[in-house]
């Protein structure tokens, strides 16, 4: 199997957030498991959609769904590790976009791993993709549109 790249432009980071590798997110390995990488992603997600206003799910129904994820692991991080996510986002479409993530230690300034998150809205009352609400893509002006 090939080989994933996972390589952003610089500008597009909007945001970022610092979070600590517990204990609990050490594996056999003695280094943070993928299944605790996968939920710090997640943290440093709701965390920039909370900033720029984005609420979990709107009065009509109307959420962000994750679609996909693909993470690349580029060094060990161990507990108690101060990470910083930076996230930004990139390739609009009619229903969402992508979420993108670099992930460094800042101490000794270590990329850790890069991540991108495919999402779309959903409206979970009616259990269907729903177009991109104007007012969040507005949110994003420097955004790259794709169809």
């Amino acid at each position: 199997m090939a080989r994933l790249t996972l390589e952003f432009p610089e500008d597009q980071y909007c945001y970022s957030s610092q979070l600590t590798v517990r204990t609990t997110d050490i594996n056999a390995g003695n280094h943070l498991g993928n299944d605790s990488m996968i939920s710090m992603i997640s943290e440093a997600r709701a965390r920039f959609l909370f900033e720029y206003g984005v609420r979990d799910i709107e009065a009509d129904g109307t959420g962000i769904i994750v679609t996909d994820l693909a993470t690349t692991y580029r060094a060990e991080a161990h507990a108690r590790d101060q990470l910083l996510f930076e996230v930004g986002v990139m390739d609009f479409n009619k229903y969402g976009g992508d979420i993108t993530f670099r992930i460094t230690r800042p101490r000794d300034n270590t990329l850790i791993a890069m991540a991108k998150s495919g999402f779309v809205f959903f409206n979970y009352k009616r259990s269907q993709v729903v177009p991109m609400p104007e007012d969040f893509g507005s949110k994003f002006p420097q955004v790259n549109w794709i169809d």
